[in-house]
């Protein structure tokens, strides 16, 4: 790489255990409601992989239609008064040159003038060129990281594939993303690395942890999986398995590195001691952050090419609106008056949760009003 890339704004904090701006819980105590202040764009339908846990994978295709103009969505995102973040997503974003040099980077520059933190979903395993375009004006770069091997690449990345692809073929891939992910690391370039707890991971996660370390990222991000999209049929760990992943991975973490959890399913107002045990250990190691989840509090996700507006980009719930006619502030009005939002509405200020989104609860809290109990702090 030919240059470092300079990526903070100097009027903004750096993004670090003590300012992680896609959490809702600050927004939600500075106004005493979820504001919308993070939007999502889907920017393409194409992806290179076919990863067997996808949250989007039964929407992507082998090709796309025109997307919205881009001054249309500058417009939308200019009328969120409060907005805070950006994310774009897929697919893989960076797919085509095309859509990174007329859709991303102007994304990305809106968001670098307007004061907006900006994140992208990739899997890094295209050009360097393609990235290096992009670096200069991202906040974040977050990948998926699930592997150990380029035989876990391969089994897990491509499963569900409309054509075959060698092994051979994934193994190039795989290295190319373990070189692009150094190489923009050592640029200068936040890279956030996920790993999955899951069937396949929940016994590897801390050699996958050793892996991401190595790489160079700045953050291991942990996130349950939950069943939607092609994961809906894969095996759902119970309770005390993602339980005893998560402690044995923090005995094994580098705690030189920011370890953020999301989308956890253990709460203090738990009655059970497992649950509020691993709440308080979590809450007092070093280096290690639980982010409330976004979805369902203080974020829209935009489809760019029929403009209709969700949720989250891997919710069953329809669309609350479609962006060519609707205003994302009033579209986000309509989900607070929607009843699934009471799911996901409680607050506890003693734990500083909001508790489930939609996909935990329906996972494993079906029955439960959460907005009835109170955590034991």
């Amino acid at each position: 790489m030919s240059e470092s890339f300079s990526l903070s704004s100097t009027f903004l904090p750096e993004i670090s255990p003590l300012y992680d701006p896609w959490d809702p819980l600050p927004a939600y105590r500075k106004y005493g409601e979820h504001r919308l202040t993070s939007v999502e764009l889907t920017v393409t339908n194409l992806c290179n992989m076919r990863c067997e846990h996808c949250a989007v994978g039964e929407s992507l295709t082998l090709r796309e239609g025109k997307r919205l103009p881009l001054a249309d969505v500058l417009r939308r995102l200019d009328e969120v008064e409060q907005l805070e973040t950006i994310s774009i997503t897929g697919g893989e974003p960076s797919f085509h040159a095309k859509t990174v040099h007329e859709y991303i980077v102007p994304l990305l520059k809106y968001a670098r003038a307007r004061g907006v933190r900006s994140q992208i979903n990739s899997n890094l395993t295209l050009d360097l060129a393609r990235y290096e375009a992009i670096a200069p004006y991202l906040d974040v770069m977050h990948i998926s990281f699930n592997y150990l091997n380029e035989d876990d690449f391969y089994q897990v990345g491509f499963v569900r594939s409309e054509h075959a692809t060698s092994r051979e073929t994934a193994a190039k891939m795989y290295d190319k993303m373990l070189d692009n992910t150094r190489e923009l690391a050592k640029g200068g370039l936040f890279v956030s690395a996920e790993s999955m707890i899951n069937f396949r991971t929940h016994e590897k996660l801390v050699g996958i942890h050793e892996l991401i370390v190595q790489m160079g990222c700045q953050r291991h991000e942990v996130h349950p999986m939950y069943p939607s999209a092609f994961a809906s049929n894969l095996p759902v760990l119970t309770l005390d398995q993602t339980r005893a992943a998560i402690h044995k991975l923090l005995d094994g973490r580098d705690k030189n590195l920011w370890m953020l959890f999301g989308t956890l399913p253990f709460y203090a107002c738990s009655m059970l001691e497992e649950d509020r045990s691993i709440v308080a250990r979590l809450r007092n190691e070093s280096g290690v952050t639980v982010r409330n989840d976004p979805d369902g509090r203080n974020r829209l996700n935009v489809n760019l090419f029929t403009g209709d507006v969700y949720v989250t980009d891997f919710s069953d719930v329809p669309p609350l609106g479609n962006a060519m006619h609707d205003r994302l502030d009033q579209v986000f009005a309509r989900w607070r008056q929607h009843p699934l939002y009471a799911k996901v509405g409680c607050y506890c200020p003693a734990a500083s949760c909001c508790g489930p989104n939609l996909l935990v609860a329906d996972t494993y809290y079906k029955d439960v009003d959460f907005t009835k109990r109170h955590a034991f702090i």
